[in-house]
């Protein structure tokens, strides 16, 4: 921080990045981002902190753009300012392989609660019982004596409740580490303190045998739970197994395996944690096993393989006309004293039965039709993309004596997604509360959205005063949503003015189709939340300078305007002035909630849309501010 030290305040940040080498630039950014970026949501967070920011930002975009001297000279800055930008630029982060550590934590750490919001919403109607458990392993549950089993991973009790109505003399124990699961286990109508004893239990952090008596287990199932922990925590998990199961006691195993349909599905999405682990939109998370690695993950805890196999199967779904390849990995192992213990090659395995889809099938093999896949229909239908439930949530919002109902992604389902414009943002809620309290601000003009998301509130309140209103975004998933919460909420004749394009920003193509529909300009271009890109900021300007229009005229009302809602992130507003002047745009007005206002101020154009009241219900955060650009 000590280059931050020699400088006063106010000393732009372009002043310290060009005195400084990549090198330098880099080192800071490692050894400082993550620190500074936390910090800044405190109240105490200083001018030299927000500096360091806008450092960091603008010293890491040089060197992505720079091919040559790290140090541009006053001849190359005006070059670069002349230049309109050719690529095309998102305002959401572009694609980027696997989870990021920050997430990565999240859900090791949050585990509980992702589980938890998965029964909240499925119930006990996700999985199917599993009914096949006395088909498969028979022989581990009808043995002589009253036979102690230990279901890992219970749910909502799909296994325990088949087990207890096939076998009359056994006895459950039934942990998860989700209450709600555990509760459900507990309301099921078949539920009894006789036969079964359901409680909450952490197998990677708390000690099964302070609820099971140490050896006093004769068989344990773990049937598709193992997957749902981080590899590094799996030995954990056997260990505190192995403490309550007897000597020779069994392990009942079956759990995906790799090569599965779900796995092929995650490697696509940018939803891969490590080698052969996935997180899935809901934020549960799931492993896929090699026979190797299994092997050796139980053979390290001393539990030895006494059958082991490759599972395959085709589950076709006529209707929607899919195939699903299914894979998971069957095996028992055996509590063994014996370290050097080594099952025979010649120990049968489940796989001679199972993967009769892909070699000949045998003579002497099970009729395929009688093995049973473990998969509800909704897990299938889920798979190939079309979700068991609606992903989506509806926002109601109330607005100039309207309602809407706005669908956005749940926010369950936020963090696995790439493209923020499957959100609604603060600052739309403003921008929408202040255009329908005050519509002489679009009244009779061509207004355009910048970013509107799928949303599309602002463009919607708009509709009602504007002559016409173009709605934009450069994502096709929040254009398609958009269209849909259009469609929803509005009648003709405003439904007629309000027309949805796809304008990817500094793109030629999307520009032009903009422009041949509407060859005078705008009169308004209104973006909220769009500044938050570092390398976003030039095409967006450039953008809304051949969007809008140039006529002018004499009251001050009537001057085309671009309008920007936002909070500041990665971008600070001095940056902001600066892409904005090298396209002819100058701030004429500013607005920013909670900030001191002098009577001249007072009387400014923003702070005139604002009632005596406020609009605390439509500003849910401190943050917020608005920018007020005209041409030159």
């Amino acid at each position: 921080m000590a280059l931050l030290n020699e400088v006063p305040d106010e000393t732009e940040p372009t002043f310290l990045a060009n005195k400084m080498e990549n090198e330098t630039i880099l080192n800071y950014a490692i050894r400082h981002r993550k620190y500074v970026y936390s910090t800044r949501r405190k109240a105490d967070f200083g001018k030299r902190a927000v500096k360091l920011v806008s450092l960091l930002d603008f010293g890491l975009a040089r060197i992505k753009h720079s091919k040559a001297d790290p140090i541009m000279d006053s001849d190359m800055q005006n070059s670069v300012k002349q230049q309109q930008p050719a690529q095309r630029i998102q305002i959401y982060p572009p694609t980027t392989t696997g989870v990021s550590p920050f997430w990565i934590a999240k859900y090791e750490r949050d585990a509980k609660k992702y589980w938890d919001q998965f029964y909240r919403r499925h119930q006990d109607k996700f999985f199917k019982d599993r009914h096949y458990l006395d088909k498969e392993w028979d022989q581990y549950f009808s043995r002589s004596g009253r036979k102690v089993i230990l279901e890992v991973g219970c749910g909502a009790g799909n296994a325990v409740f088949p087990l207890i109505a096939t076998y009359p003399d056994v006895f459950v124990y039934a942990c998860d580490f989700s209450q709600r699961a555990v509760n459900l286990v507990k309301a099921h109508k078949d539920f009894n303190e006789t036969r079964v004893s359901a409680f909450v239990c952490d197998l990677t952090a708390d000690d099964l045998s302070e609820h099971i008596s140490p050896a006093s287990v004769d068989v344990v199932t773990m049937i598709f739970v193992l997957s749902a922990v981080s590899p590094e925590k799996m030995p954990l998990v056997l260990q505190n197994v192995k403490k309550v199961l007897k000597p020779n006691g069994h392990v009942l195993f079956r759990d995906y395996a790799v090569g599965d349909l779900a796995q092929e599905r995650f490697s696509t999405k940018d939803q891969q944690i490590s080698e052969n682990f996935y997180v899935r939109g809901d934020g549960t998370r799931a492993y896929y096993f090699s026979n190797e690695f299994l092997t050796s993950l139980f053979k390290e805890q001393g539990l030895d393989a006494e059958e082991l196999g490759l599972c395959c199967k085709q589950v076709e779904n006529r209707a929607r006309e899919l195939v699903m390849n299914r894979r998971w990995v069957q095996a028992v192992f055996r509590f063994s004293d014996s370290v050097n213990y080594t099952p025979s090659s010649e120990t049968p395995t489940k796989s001679d039965l199972c993967c009769q889809e892909i070699s000949q099938p045998k003579a002497d093999a099970e009729p395929i039709s009688d093995f049973v896949v473990d998969m509800s229909e909704g897990m299938a239908v889920e798979m190939f993309g079309v979700p068991t439930t609606n992903d989506n949530e509806v926002i109601k919002i109330e607005l100039g004596g309207c309602d809407f109902k706005i669908q956005v992604l749940s926010k369950e389902h936020q963090h696995t997604c790439k493209s923020t414009g499957l959100m609604l943002w603060e600052s739309a809620r403003l921008m929408a509360a202040i255009l329908a309290r005050n519509p002489s601000i679009v009244a009779g003009k061509r207004v355009l959205e910048l970013g509107s998301g799928c949303g599309g509130i602002c463009s919607m309140v708009a509709a009602g005063s504007a002559s016409i209103v173009v709605a934009t975004d450069g994502d096709s998933k929040a254009l398609e949503l958009l269209n849909q919460n259009i469609t929803s909420n509005l009648r003709p004749p405003f439904l007629n003015k309000l027309v949805v394009k796809e304008l990817k920003w500094g793109d030629r193509d999307d520009i032009d189709a903009i422009k041949a529909m509407n060859n005078e300009g705008f009169e308004v271009i209104i973006g909220t939340d769009v500044t938050y890109i570092p390398e976003a900021i030039l095409p967006l300007f450039s953008t809304a300078r051949e969007l809008i229009s140039s006529n002018s005229s004499a009251q001050k009302n009537q001057t085309p305007a671009l309008i920007l809602c936002h909070i500041f992130r990665r971008v600070d507003e001095p940056s902001l002035l600066s892409a904005a002047s090298q396209y002819g745009f100058r701030l004429v007005d500013k607005w920013a909630k909670g900030s001191p206002t002098d009577e001249s101020e007072s009387q400014s154009l923003i702070s005139s849309w604002f009632p005596e009241n406020s609009f605390e219900d439509h500003i849910p955060t401190s943050a917020l501010n608005i920018m007020y650009f005209k041409l030159d």
